[in-house]
């Protein structure tokens, strides 16, 4: 029990200093995520559905996010080109240019200081890795077959383990505020 509440209440104290950096740009962390995914997509447009599945959030979550960031002027409503069934949400160049500046602000004052050492970020991020993988939150990377240092005697391939290099985006089933 102790590891479960410990782990909710520094997920409210980091929380709690991103909607600080994020209220006087009029964003919730929930808001930036949907403009950094659309950011980082291709074409600076994707389908609500594939927002609400790479954000692992529910879809009326989705639609809150958008709504506010389309009231916002940061994003429009777009018909998909060939599917008419599907809407696109799309970042305009006022909701770039603020995407790009909470995350410098987000940078500067959150993420770059978050309250651990170097190690204990290491050994934190290693453990939660973990137990997200084991929870089937995001797949466990393979590396790639390994040259041998010397010539085996045997012609099974060497594999190298597999490594936590990196999270998905979003968190497992969480919800968000908009």
């Amino acid at each position: 029990m102790a590891a479960i509440t410990s782990i909710v209440r520094a997920q409210q104290l980091f929380l709690a200093r991103i909607d600080a950096v994020l209220r006087p740009l009029e964003l919730t962390f929930a808001r930036y995520e949907v403009l950094m995914l659309l950011l980082f997509s291709r074409r600076g447009a994707l389908p609500l559905n594939k927002i609400g599945a790479r954000l692992q959030v529910h879809p009326t979550s989705v639609t809150n996010a958008v709504d506010r960031l389309e009231e916002q002027g940061l994003i429009k409503r777009v018909p998909h080109s060939s599917d008419r069934r599907t809407t696109l949400a799309e970042i305009l160049p006022v909701g770039r240019e603020l995407a790009l500046r909470a995350t410098t602000a987000l940078n500067d004052e959150v993420f770059s200081q978050p309250g651990m050492g170097d190690e204990d970020l290491e050994l934190l991020v290693a453990v939660l890795q973990r137990f997200r993988q084991e929870a089937g939150d995001f797949a466990v990377p393979v590396s790639p077959p390994r040259a041998p240092l010397r010539p085996q005697s045997t012609s099974e391939d060497t594999f190298g383990g597999a490594t936590a290099r990196g999270a998905g985006a979003g968190g497992a089933n969480r919800a968000t505020s908009s």
